[in-house]
């Protein structure tokens, strides 16, 4: 077990932790943010995706100690003073869920995307979530939602 300092959210939390732990299991467990969920365990499903430092990122894959130094950012902290953040509506007006189980993972990658690309393309889109899965097969609405904050400043 190590002492690790971790920036989620914009707080600073320490977590006592082997340095190897997944940073997802960190999340989930010892943080007990559980937004962020378990899909493949491999990194090939995009449902727990964060942003580190901005990036999104697998965090079944990413060992705690590798996520220490950067800023790492969940679903939980994309609404700020009460709102949510415009993917978040928009993935809310277009109703791009269905189960839900894929909608953080989706929503933070969007976030990644936008970040670097605020007015994307719908082949932009779908390359930035080609490793996030949704088994009920809301791709068009979710592709919707992204393409509907264009011009929006949702790069936030």
């Amino acid at each position: 077990m190590a002492s690790i300092l971790l920036t989620v959210n914009g707080q600073q939390k320490r977590v006592e932790a082997p340095p190897d732990e997944p940073l997802l299991w960190v999340l989930r467990n010892r943080l007990e943010m559980t937004g962020t969920k378990y899909g493949c365990g491999e990194g090939q499903c995009g449902a727990c995706t964060v942003l580190l430092d901005g990036e999104a990122q697998p965090s079944c894959q990413k060992a705690v100690s590798e996520a220490a130094s950067k800023r790492i950012v969940t679903i939980e902290g994309l609404a700020q003073n009460g709102r949510l953040h415009p993917v978040q509506a928009a993935f809310l007006a277009e109703e791009a869920f269905q189960c839900g189980y894929c909608t953080s993972g989706m929503i933070v990658a969007s976030v990644g995307l936008l970040k670097t690309n605020p007015n994307p393309s719908a082949e932009d889109v779908a390359g930035a979530l080609v490793r996030n899965v949704c088994r009920c097969g809301t791709h068009p609405r979710i592709l919707a939602a992204i393409l509907s904050l264009n011009h929006k400043g949702a790069e936030k």
